[in-house]
């Protein structure tokens, strides 16, 4: 019994059409949290606030599908995107009454992030760029060395032309942040340089460093993540066998009744030669 309604749920679970409405739902939720922030007509919110109801029912009811889908219940809770999906579903029956008002409904924007578990591609996507963070830190931590070495110089020179701008050393990392990002930094560097004509040295070579090195060993990165994620995706879709490591979950296979009926009907010609065979050899014996 237990075993037939692991293999509904997981059918329907993995179902293309269930999967899609999913989707459709999540959509519908994106849409009701962004048309709860206008004024709407009476009879509108009424419409909307049943939208809600739904929308919290069918999470509800998906992620009830999705746990009992797995033949080993504990293995639902080894994936971080399920954890992720429960805790966004559970955060969406916070009821919002009293001063829990506002904390319900922030909590149910987030539902909008079930889209990323709900489509293959953004996951993908989230998945790279969560493999990208550790090599992406150390290149942070460099830029932050650059920084304050920058912000160092900056408040000992700069500090007496603009205080504001240079007083010291956590301002200075603020404006040099200011000029990373070219927010009016041609302002900045033309004030300075009215007191040290070539001070413009010193904020070109930290644009250099900073806007241009450090931010293309980013993209530098987190391209060559994706680029793996996606030859391991599709070398895991033209797999016979899935691949099982502990970054991609396991993938069940079910087969169709044509491919059983397909096996079987192997299975009867070959035990029907191996009859023949033995026949054939008592005869001559």
């Amino acid at each position: 019994m237990i075993s037939s309604l692991h293999i509904r749920f997981n059918a329907i679970n993995n179902n293309n059409y269930f999967q899609g409405f999913t989707v459709l739902v999540i959509v519908l939720a994106a849409l009701s949290i962004g048309a709860n922030t206008f004024e709407l007509p009476g009879s509108v919110s009424t419409a909307i606030h049943w939208l809600d109801q739904f929308i919290l029912l069918f999470f509800l009811a998906e992620i009830i599908i999705k746990f009992f889908s797995y033949s080993h219940k504990l293995d639902f809770f080894k994936s971080g995107w399920n954890w992720f999906d429960a805790i966004i579903v559970i955060g969406s029956l916070v009821p919002a009454a009293g001063q829990g008002i506002l904390i319900a409904r922030l909590l149910r924007v987030f539902r909008v992030l079930r889209l990323v578990s709900a489509v293959p591609q953004l996951k993908l996507l989230i998945n790279a760029l969560f493999k990208a963070i550790p090599k992406m830190g150390y290149i942070a931590v460099l830029m932050f060395i650059i920084f304050y070495i920058y912000a160092v110089v900056g408040s000992l020179i700069f500090s007496q032309i603009n205080e504001v701008l240079w007083g010291d050393v956590s301002i200075s990392m603020l404006t040099l942040f200011r000029v990373a990002t070219f927010e009016d930094w041609t302002d900045v560097m033309y004030e300075t340089m009215k007191v040290y004509p070539m001070s413009w040295l010193y904020y070109l070579t930290f644009i250099f460093l900073t806007a241009f090195v450090f931010l293309n060993m980013m993209i530098g990165v987190v391209i060559e993540t994706m680029t793996t994620e996606h030859a391991l995706a599709e070398q895991d879709k033209n797999a016979d066998v899935p691949l099982i490591t502990p970054e991609h979950e396991p993938r069940q296979i079910f087969a169709t009744y044509k491919q059983v009926e397909s096996l079987q009907k192997e299975l009867t010609e070959i035990k029907a030669l191996l009859r023949q065979e033995k026949s054939s050899h008592l005869k001559g014996n």
